[in-house]
C-alpha cells in the first residue's frame, strides 16, 4: 500500500474512530435502501476530506482509501484530493494507486442479487486499514540489549574501516579518540546501569576527553580512584571513573571486533551463545565416555612479563603503538584490574576490569591452539599410545573429521579402539576430560601444565590430581559439581520406587512409634509430678533421715527437693546426656520398657526386615530384570547445585539457623516492605536462572519454598510486629515473586520468557546474567543538607537514601556459585552507595551488578 502521512495524533485517533464507525455503519447499509448508500459514503467523504486538510503526520492513510471514497460519493472535491495526494508520490503508476475494489451504488443497482456484496468488502478493507494503522503505532521498542547492540555495531562498523593489509591501523587515533565513539560507548554503559537514553545527563564532554586522547594528554591516573581496606594489612583497589571507564568500554568494543571471529569453539565467556550456559552444556551433552578428568585454576596477577606477551600477540593484528602505550599507562596506574584466577569471572565483581574479559580470551587463545595441537597429536599422530596399528582407516583423517563435524562419540565401539581429549574453557577456568588409560590423561595433563608455565608464564594453584570420572564425588567446575552417573531404565526406576515407597512407609511407622511412647513418657512424668506432694508422702518421712534436716532442704520445698534429685540420680544411671533430647530418654528409657513384650518384638523385626530389604533389593531385584546381566550400563554427566554450599550462605547471611529453619534477617528490616521482598525475589530469580537444568534442582525448589519465603515473611513480621499469616495475606500479591511449591513451575516458565525477552545475550549481559545478591543495609536517609545522587554510572536521579555495603564471605578460588556475591574486594567492605529506588531494585533482581556503581561518586 502507499500511504498518506497526516501529521497529528489527535486528528489520527479522529481518523481511527471515523474509519471503525464506517465500519459499523457499512454492517448495516445491506438491509436497508440501497437509496441511503451514497448519503453515507458522501458523509464518510466529507469527514476525511477536513482530516486530510490538516495533514497530520503521525499518522497514515491508505492512498486507496481516499480513492474509494471518491468512487462511491461521486464528489469531484474528493477526487481532487486524491490527485493531490498522488502528487506526492512522484515517480509511482497512477495504475498502482488505482488498483483496487470500486464498488459504486451504480453497480449494486444493476447486479440485485450482489446488492450488499460491495459493501461489506469495503467494510472489511476499512477494518484492515485499522488493524494495520494499529499495528504500526504500537510496535513494541527494542530492548535494553538490542539498543546496546545498536551502539556497538556504530563502533564495529569504524573499526573495520580501519583494516588495511590485513592489519587494523591507528584504532586510537581514528577510532577510539572519537566523540562519537565515546559518546556510543558512554550509551553502552549506561545500558548496562539500566539507565534509560532519555536521561538527560551532560555531565561528562565527550569532545574534550577525545582531544586528550588525540593528544596523549590523557591521565589515567588523575581519572582512577583508588580504595583501600582499614587495619595493618592493606589490600588496594584502583578502579576507574566515568571518563576512564567510558575510555575501556570503546577499547574493548573495538578489539572484539578483531578478535571475536578467530577465538576456538573451546573457549566460553563473554561471547555471543558461549557463556556459563553452553559450556555446561558442552561437557554434559556433547562429551561421551570420559575415563578421566581433571580442572586447571590458573592464578597470575598481570605482570611487566604477561604484559609484554600480551602485546606482543597483539601486535600480529593490529598497528597501534598509541593504543599499547595507553594500555601500558592503565598497567602502571594499576587500573587495568586484570587478574588470572582470583576469584570468579563474569559474576559482575567490581575488581573485575571491562578490559579484563577480552584481554584474557586473547592471552589464552595461545592455549586453546596448543590444545588443538597436543589433541592432534593424542588422537591421531602419536603411535605410542595406540595399539591397534593395524586397523583399517586412518587416525588423522577421523580427526579431521571429527573437527569438522564435532567432538563427540556415536557410539562406545569407537571410544574401545582410539583415545579421546577434551577440554572446555571459560576464561581462566579450565576443564579437560580423557577417554583412554591413565597414562595417557597424566602424560596430556603434564604437558599443558608444562605450556602454562614455561610459553605463558602463568602458575596454577594445587596441581590437580587426575580422578576416575566413575563414581560419586565428581568435580568441581563453574561453581557446579559435575559428576558421571548411571542412567537407569524405565524397569530400573521402578524397583527404585518400590524401595523408596518401602523406605517412606517404614519411616512413618518408626515416627509414629517414637511419638507415641514419647506421649506415654511424658503422662508418666505429669503423673509423678502431681502425685508427690508434701501432704500425700509425709506419713512416709523419717524425723531422723537426712533428706527431713533443715540444713539439706529449702522450706517449702521437702518434696520437690527430694523428687529432682530422684529424678537425677535415675538420669545419670541412664547416661542422660548422652541422648539428643529429653523425649529420646522418656521414649526409650521409661515408655517402651513398659510396653508388652510381643508389642516391641513384633515392630522391631518389622523395621529390620524392611531395613534388609531396602539393602538387598539393588543386587537380588536387579539380577531378575530380564537382559541386565548382559546390558552394559549407560553412565550420562550429571550437572549438580551445590545445595549444601547453598545452605551454608543461608547461615552466614542470617536466613536460617544452625539446624536449617528459617529465621529474620535483621540487616534488611529497615528497608521497605516491597525491598526486602525483592531481595529475597532476587535470590529465587538467580537459583532459577542458574539452577533450572540441574539434575538436582528438586532440593533446590524445596529451599525456595521452605526456608525463602518463610525467611521473607518472618523480616516482614518482624519488622511490622505481626503474625506471620497476617503479613501473607496483606502482601499475597507481592509474594509471588517467591513462589511455594504449587507454583514454581509457573514462575519457572516466567523466567524462561524474560530471559527470551532479554535475548539472555551472555557476550552483552556479561557481569549481569551471573552477578550474586549483595546485602545492604540502610545507614541513613538523604536529608536536603546532605544532598546525594545515585551511584551508578549514568543515572541523575537523587538517592534518597544511603545504604551501606557489606562483605559477608571470600570464597577461595574457584567457588562455589550459590545465589550470593562470593568474592567482593574486601576494601569495598561496610562502604556507603547511594542508589535511587530503581536503581535499588535492579540490583536486588539482577538487571544490574556490582560493576555498574561508582563507588569513588562518595565526596
Amino acid at each position: 500500500m502507499r500511504f498518506v502521512r497526516l501529521p497529528s495524533a489527535c486528528n489520527a485517533y479522529l481518523l481511527k474512530l471515523a474509519i471503525q464507525q464506517s465500519m459499523n455503519l457499512t454492517r448495516v447499509i445491506p438491509t436497508l435502501s440501497i437509496n441511503i448508500g451514497n448519503l453515507f459514503y458522501v458523509g464518510l467523504a466529507a469527514i476525511f476530506k477536513v482530516l486530510y486538510h490538516h495533514r497530520p503526520s503521525s499518522h497514515t492513510v491508505p492512498l486507496e482509501l481516499l480513492h474509494i471514497l471518491s468512487t462511491h460519493s461521486g464528489s469531484d472535491s474528493m477526487t481532487v484530493e486524491v490527485t493531490e495526494a498522488k502528487s506526492e508520490y512522484p515517480g509511482k503508476s497512477a495504475e498502482r494507486l488505482l488498483y483496487c475494489p470500486a464498488f459504486s451504488s451504480a453497480a449494486a443497482a444493476k447486479d440485485g442479487a450482489n446488492k450488499g456484496v460491495g459493501k461489506m468488502n469495503l467494510a472489511e478493507n476499512l477494518a484492515c486499514l485499522v488493524e494495520e494503522s494499529s499495528f504500526v503505532d504500537e510496535r513494541e521498542p527494542k530492548s535494553r540489549m538490542e539498543l546496546k547492540r545498536s551502539f556497538e555495531l556504530h563502533i564495529k562498523k569504524r573499526v573495520k574501516e580501519q583494516y588495511t593489509d590485513g592489519k587494523f591501523l591507528d584504532l586510537m587515533a581514528k577510532v577510539i579518540a572519537n566523540p562519537d565513539t565515546l559518546q556510543d560507548a558512554y550509551n553502552c554503559i549506561r545500558l548496562n546501569s539500566n539507565v534509560h537514553l532519555s536521561l538527560n545527563d551532560d555531565r561528562t564532554s565527550f569532545s574534550s576527553v577525545a582531544e586528550e586522547l588525540c593528544g596523549g594528554s590523557f591521565d589515567v591516573a588523575a581519572n582512577s580512584v583508588s580504595i583501600s581496606t582499614k587495619g595493618t594489612t592493606k589490600e588496594t583497589l584502583v578502579l576507574p571513573n566515568l571518563k576512564l571507564k567510558v575510555v575501556q568500554e570503546a577499547i574493548r568494543i573495538a578489539l572484539e571486533v578483531v578478535y571475536k571471529p578467530h577465538f576456538s569453539k573451546i573457549s566460553h565467556g563473554c561471547r555471543s551463545g558461549r557463556g556459563h550456559s553452553s559450556a555446561l552444556r558442552y561437557i554434559s551433552k556433547e562429551i561421551s565416555y570420559p575415563d578421566w578428568w581433571f580442572t586447571f585454576h590458573i592464578n597470575k596477577k598481570l605482570d611487566a612479563c604477561v604484559l609484554a606477551k600480551l602485546i606482543s600477540i597483539m601486535e600480529d593484528k593490529i598497528e597501534d603503538p598509541g593504543l599499547y602505550a595507553f594500555i601500558r599507562s592503565m598497567f602502571d596506574a594499576q587500573v587495568l584490574n586484570l587478574e588470572f584466577g582470583g576469584f570468579p569471572k563474569g559474576h559482575g565483581l567490581p575488581q573485575e576490569g571491562v578490559l579484563s574479559p577480552i584481554l584474557i580470551n586473547i592471552y589464552l587463545d595461545l592455549f586453546d591452539r596448543e590444545f588443538y595441537r597436543l589433541s592432534m597429536k593424542y588422537e591421531a599422530l602419536d603411535p605410542g599410545f595406540h595399539t591397534d596399528q593395524d586397523r583399517p582407516y586412518s587416525s588423522l583423517r577421523s580427526w579431521f573429521r571429527r573437527q569438522l563435524k564435532g567432538n563427540t562419540l556415536s557410539c562406545r565401539s569407537e571410544k574401545e579402539v582410539s583415545i579421546r581429549v577434551h577440554s572446555c574453557r571459560f576464561m581462566d577456568e579450565i576443564f579437560f576430560a580423557v577417554s583412554g588409560s591413565k597414562e595417557v590423561a597424566l602424560s596430556f595433563k603434564s604437558e599443558i601444565l608444562c605450556y602454562l608455565q614455561d610459553s605463558l608464564y602463568l602458575d596454577v594453584n594445587n596441581q590437580p590430581e587426575v580422578s576416575p570420572c566413575e563414581g560419586p564425588q565428581g568435580i568441581r567446575f563453574l561453581g557446579y559439581l559435575v559428576r558421571r552417573s548411571v542412567r537407569e531404565s524405565p524397569a530400573i526406576k521402578a524397583v527404585h520406587k518400590l524401595k523408596e515407597k518401602i523406605e517412606l512407609f517404614a519411616l512413618q511407622k518408626q515416627e509414629a512409634w517414637d511419638a507415641g511412647t514419647t506421649r506415654i513418657g511424658k503422662k508418666w512424668l505429669g503423673h509423678g509430678l502431681r502425685k508427690v506432694k508434701e501432704s500425700e508422702i509425709k506419713h512416709l518421712a523419717d524425723s531422723n533421715s537426712v533428706l527431713n534436716q533443715g540444713s539439706f532442704r529449702k522450706v517449702g520445698m521437702e518434696t520437690d527437693h527430694w523428687y529432682k534429685l530422684l529424678l537425677k540420680i535415675w538420669m545419670q544411671d541412664v547416661k542422660a546426656k548422652a541422648a539428643k533430647s529429653e523425649e529420646i530418654i522418656l521414649s526409650k528409657y521409661v515408655a517402651e520398657p513398659s510396653l508388652p513384650k510381643e508389642l516391641r518384638d513384633s515392630f522391631y523385626e518389622f523395621q529390620r526386615h524392611a531395613k534388609e530389604y531396602v539393602s538387598s533389593e539393588t543386587a537380588s531385584t536387579l539380577a531378575l530384570l530380564p537382559n541386565f546381566s548382559s546390558s552394559k550400563p549407560d553412565t550420562i554427566t550429571e550437572i549438580i547445585a551445590p545445595v549444601n554450599a547453598i545452605k551454608k550462605r543461608l547461615l552466614r547471611y542470617g536466613l536460617a539457623t544452625s539446624e536449617g529453619y528459617p529465621r529474620t534477617t535483621s540487616l534488611l528490616i529497615l528497608q521497605d516492605s516491597i525491598q526486602i521482598i525483592d531481595w529475597f525475589s532476587g535470590v529465587v530469580r538467580r537459583w532459577l536462572r542458574w539452577y533450572s537444568e540441574c539434575n538436582n534442582f528438586s532440593e533446590v525448589k524445596f529451599l525456595i519454598s521452605d526456608q525463602l519465603r518463610k525467611s521473607c515473611i518472618r523480616t516482614l513480621a518482624a519488622k511490622y510486629r505481626i503474625h506471620e499469616n497476617e503479613i501473607e495475606k496483606q502482601f499475597d500479591s507481592e509474594l509471588s515473586g517467591i513462589p511455594s511449591t504449587q507454583e514454581m513451575e509457573q514462575e519457572m516458565a516466567n523466567e524462561k520468557s524474560d530471559s527470551q525477552a532479554n535475548e539472555n545475550d551472555e557476550a552483552l549481559m556479561y557481569g549481569i546474567s551471573c552477578s550474586g545478591l549483595c546485602l545492604l543495609s540502610l545507614a541513613r536517609m538523604v536529608t536536603q543538607s546532605r544532598p546525594c545522587t545515585c551511584f551508578v554510572m549514568g543515572c541523575p536521579s537523587p538517592a534518597p537514601s544511603v545504604y551501606t555495603l557489606h562483605v559477608m564471605e571470600r570464597q577461595k578460588f574457584p567457588g562455589w556459585k550459590t545465589g550470593f556475591s562470593s568474592c567482593i574486594h574486601p576494601s569495598l567492605n561496610q562502604r556507603r552507595i547511594g542508589l535511587c529506588k530503581q536503581h535499588l531494585k535492579d540490583l536486588y533482581l539482577g538487571y544490574i551488578s556490582l560493576q555498574s556503581i561508582d563507588f569513588g561518586a562518595w565526596k
